[in-house]
């Protein structure tokens, strides 16, 4: 039985998904930058068709503007490159009016043949501070109204920030019906938290030991179920995985060999959100692991000593990260983001070990997104009907 109800409890599958470097957090060894390595087009857009090749079921694609590249735009290029992978598109709420984001999302919807997936952060501007409250009312704000685009032939809006009447919907329609692109959110606050029950599809937490994940789900299902709501729930974690157990942990000590504790520091504070309370309950971990940096047998922190937001990793040998995973899967998480360092290394290493022993979805298809009638694409026909084939065979069997 899971710690609590969700919205897919009888699903068999995970979706399971790899993270594209856009913040330019990739290295061979953490805090020692190299050019290769930067964030790019062409080392991001690697990652990106290296995980669709793997088999992974969507790709987190981050925001951070001191370090980054645009999110969207990154999103555009990304379409026509892949044909079966889910994008995971970070939204800042603020950065755009409301109603164009939501024309901008429903076109890259429609550039992606229904394959796009919004993870909605709440979080402050560069060179611009503001209070939480307001930053989470507005982000309720956004929410509600792209609900209102993608659902309603008008949007109608009058809250607290933003205020719009007899605005038509029909240039902000998506590709996906039924409600739209899939919402991720994380959050630790209590607005987070709240925002997150009413609204979102699927909350996002970060790597905690498996009793403090299920504190959270209960604290994330309490509000839930007072708007009379469900969630899936989602894992972001890095992930270290070899043959062997010492060969992971090995590796593990060798990523951080180079690692001054300021440069660490350095890269924990140029994030936008490094002072959030999820941020703080990364740090609490460190400071509760043991000598080598493990919080649980499985759970390594140290890779958060250069990491502003996820600060652990699910280090060990295929059998034993499996066994976590199903444990996780047990507890109700349904969607998992993995990384590791260098990005391409590690998609390898887990297409190899552990991808191919996971039964995985695509949670968009799940729940009914799919259009009513699928509109031209460029694609054709025939490679559509290719594509339909192997989205099921992926959705019914196990990867290859």
């Amino acid at each position: 039985m899971t710690i609590v109800p969700i919205t897919s409890p009888d699903l068999a599958a995970a979706e399971v998904s790899f993270f594209s470097a856009l913040c330019a957090d990739d290295y061979q060894y953490l805090g020692v930058p190299e050019d290769s390595l930067k964030s790019s087009w062409g080392h991001c857009s690697d990652i990106v068709k290296r995980s669709e090749n793997h088999g992974f079921r969507n790709i987190l694609c981050p925001s951070s503007y001191q370090v980054g590249q645009d999110t969207l735009s990154f999103v555009a290029g990304c379409a026509p490159i892949t044909e079966t992978i889910n994008l995971l598109a970070a939204v800042r709420c603020g950065e755009m009016q409301p109603i164009m984001l939501a024309r901008t999302l429903a076109t890259l919807d429609h550039m992606l043949e229904g394959r796009l997936t919004v993870n909605i952060i709440s979080s402050d501007f560069p060179g611009q501070k503001e209070e939480s409250a307001y930053r989470y009312q507005r982000s309720r704000e956004v929410v509600e109204i792209l609900r209102q685009a993608w659902t309603q032939d008008e949007i109608n809006y009058f809250g607290e920030i933003y205020n719009f009447e007899n605005v038509s919907a029909e240039p902000a329609k998506p590709y996906q019906q039924n409600g739209g692109p899939l919402l991720y959110f994380g959050g630790y606050s209590p607005a987070a938290i709240d925002l997150c029950a009413q609204h979102c599809d699927v909350y996002l937490m970060w790597p905690e030991t498996k009793s403090d994940l299920a504190d959270r789900m209960k604290a994330v299902n309490e509000p839930a179920h007072e708007y009379g709501r469900t969630l899936d729930y989602g894992l972001r974690v890095h992930m270290i995985v070899r043959d062997t157990e010492a060969e992971a942990r090995e590796y593990a000590q060798e990523l951080v060999s180079k690692l001054e504790n300021d440069t660490g520091k350095i890269i924990r504070d140029r994030a936008l959100d490094s002072s959030s309370l999820g941020v703080s309950r990364q740090a609490r971990n460190r400071e509760l692991s043991d000598m080598e940096g493990f919080i649980e047998p499985q759970l390594w922190t140290g890779i958060g000593r250069a990491r502003s937001g996820c600060g652990a990793a699910l280090v060990g040998s295929a059998d034993q990260i499996l066994s976590e995973i199903e444990h996780y899967q047990k507890m109700g998480i349904r969607a998992f983001i993995f990384s590791g360092y260098p990005h391409l290394d590690e998609c390898d290493y887990i297409g190899k070990l552990v991808l191919p022993q996971l039964k995985t979805c695509s949670l968009p298809h799940e729940y009914g997104r799919g259009p009513s009638k699928r509109p031209d694409s460029p694609l054709g026909a025939g490679k559509r009907t290719e594509w339909k084939k192997v989205n099921f065979l992926r959705r019914c069997s196990y990867q290859g």
